[in-house]
């Protein structure tokens, strides 16, 4: 029988906190704090951590009243402890440990990475490993196996940057608002590679592996050199092309690693799984080559609590416990293994 899990996750800029029964959502409530780190033009982690601290016990309610339960109702807490922000995760970790202990029920610690591969069970019933994951994000570019629902295997991953984080770093240098992936994909129109000639880096001695610092820096270049001669660049265009060319990377590893693994169940996770491009490109090459293709709503693809119970519910049946020595955890690998 599924059981009622209370889950948190507080891993940057997002206080959420969810209740899932197996993969069914029964609320999922998020507080973000974009608006403040706009300001900055991106994540400042003390602030993060204050905000967490100071919206996570009213969103926790909040999550129990739209679920119609209270706290007696829940059978299990689970919560983000890796990676991210360490102070931001501490703060969900420690809130966690006390709602656990203080209620008598188990507490699941989930790894984020594999939270967003979970956030497709909710949309797609159908959808039971083994299948291959691209998952990208600000901080993370992977291609990975997903054997069992608890058991990853990564074939590639970035050098250096991700994928996510030179969209957000590249925009910021054209001048658009944080966050800055979401403003490039709105506002790009039709790449020119003749009019900024942008590199496709590749990885020696990485088949499946990513770099996308060299194509940040390029782009980082060009902008600052056109302002010194006081030329314009033409943003919606520069967009466009810098997004055509992360997601030629990403198509291309991604399809040569499905070829030699036959896997054909191809799944996108993370927020960067939200372009546009990268979606309306992998439907494409999908239909062309035969896989079945999984992505998760948009509602689903930025961080959220209600992915973080519904592979919590997968860790709690493999035995994946914690206790009150649970800490949070800054970098983690997502084959980690207990």
């Amino acid at each position: 029988m599924d059981m009622k899990i209370l889950s948190i996750e507080s891993s940057c800029d997002e206080t959420s906190v969810a209740v899932t029964e197996g993969r069914t959502v029964l609320s999922n409530v998020v507080a973000t704090q974009i608006a403040e780190h706009r300001i900055y033009g991106g994540v400042v982690p003390e602030i993060a951590s204050r905000r967490h601290t100071e919206a996570i016990s009213t969103v926790c309610d909040e999550a129990l009243q739209q679920a119609g339960l209270g706290y007696k109702d829940i059978e299990a807490v689970a919560v983000t402890f890796a990676p991210g922000l360490i102070g931001a995760l501490l703060v969900g970790v420690n809130f966690a440990k006390g709602l656990a202990l203080s209620l008598g029920i188990p507490l699941i610690p989930v790894h984020h990475l594999r939270s967003h591969i979970a956030a497709n069970y909710i949309a797609h019933d159908n959808l039971k490993p083994p299948f291959l994951c691209l998952v990208v994000s600000g901080g993370n570019s992977l291609i990975v196996e997903v054997c069992d629902y608890t058991d990853f295997r990564v074939i590639g991953g970035t050098r250096d940057d991700a994928a996510g984080e030179c969209f957000d770093k590249t925009a910021r240098t054209m001048g658009l608002p944080y966050p800055g992936g979401v403003a490039l994909d709105k506002i790009a129109t039709t790449p020119d590679f003749g009019r900024y000639p942008l590199p496709f880096p590749h990885v020696e001695g990485g088949e499946y592996d990513f770099s996308f610092s060299g194509l940040k820096t390029a782009v980082i270049n060009l902008v600052h050199n056109a302002l010194q001669k006081n030329e314009e660049i033409d943003v919606p265009v520069l967009a466009a092309t810098v997004r055509k060319r992360v997601c030629d990377m990403l198509l291309e590893n991604t399809f040569k690693a499905a070829e030699a693994t036959s896997y054909r169940q191809i799944v996108l996770a993370g927020g960067v799984s939200g372009n546009s491009e990268l979606r309306s490109r992998m439907e494409e090459t999908c239909r062309e080559k035969g896989f079945n293709l999984y992505y998760p709503p948009l509602c689903y693809c930025g961080d959220n609590a209600a992915m973080v119970g519904v592979q919590a519910y997968y860790e709690y049946l493999s035995g994946n416990i914690g206790d009150v020595s649970l800490n949070a955890t800054a970098t983690l690998p997502i084959d980690y293994r207990k």
